[in-house]
């Protein structure tokens, strides 16, 4: 009974699993960030390219 007890003692102080847990949202709060932020950068770059295509092709007479 004695060992059951401090088996449940150590199990109440051990803060490994709430470390990880931490970590796990921490990660997942970065990879959102990172898709958010390659999207706005793509859509960026989409627009830059558009724009460039525009003036290339008023000032060349072509299609892109």
């Amino acid at each position: 009974m004695r060992q059951a007890i401090k088996i449940l003692k150590n199990f109440a102080k051990d803060e490994e699993g709430a470390a990880l847990i931490e970590y796990t949202v921490l990660l997942g709060v970065l990879v959102v960030a990172v898709i958010a932020t390659i999207g706005l950068v793509g859509n960026w770059v989409k627009s830059q390219w558009t724009s460039l295509c525009t003036a290339v092709g008023a000032a060349t007479s072509a299609a892109c």
